[in-house]
């Protein structure tokens, strides 16, 4: 089911078939070195334990450009551990958190990423009633951070060794879409 289309971009239900698709990219040296490691390519097996098993509250979608499939992303109500680790546990309204890839590398460096990101903020906060939206990326990750803070996302907080990544625990900045203080 598509539920985000515009723009040339449109964003669709993860569905069982596109368990190939992921195993391409997540095989791919060049996406995994921004995306779970060059040390970690999924095979079917794994594809199937991480984005098909125990997936209760998480939105996992396909990306298109185009009407071609080119990368995944999920959103989801973050819970209870990450509220604590990102000092949210006070906050009374909707924190969503999101994690994406663009899997087909000819498809970088054209401002889809950029465009991808005002359509998903846009969801989450007009039809999910996001308040807040956040995202951990690795702090190296310089061009991702550009894009997040060019749609208005604020760092918030170094997370020092925060995710495992290529056989080390590496440092991430949570960043924020605050819907008070963002416009998108």
């Amino acid at each position: 089911m598509i539920f985000i289309k515009k723009h040339e971009i449109s964003i669709r239900t993860l569905e069982p078939e596109d368990a190939e698709l992921l195993v391409k990219w997540l095989s791919d040296p060049t996406v995994l070195e921004y995306y779970e490691g060059r040390d970690r390519p999924h095979d079917l097996e794994l594809v199937i334990k991480h984005f098909y098993e125990d997936r209760e509250g998480i939105t996992q979608c396909i990306i298109q450009y185009k009407e071609v499939d080119i990368g995944f992303i999920q959103f989801y109500l973050i819970g209870d551990e990450e509220l604590e680790i990102f000092d949210y546990k006070e906050y009374p309204g909707k924190i969503y958190g999101m994690d994406q890839f663009i899997g087909e590398p000819s498809y970088w460096n054209q401002g889809i990423g950029s465009r991808l990101i005002q359509e998903i903020v846009s969801y989450l906060v007009d039809q999910q009633g996001a308040n807040k939206i956040v995202m951990d990326p690795q702090a190296w990750n310089s061009r991702a951070i550009r894009v997040y803070e060019k749609n208005g996302f604020k760092k918030k907080k170094y997370l020092e060794k925060h995710e495992m990544h290529e056989g080390e625990l590496r440092d991430c900045w949570l960043i924020e879409f605050d819907v008070e203080s963002g416009v998108n």
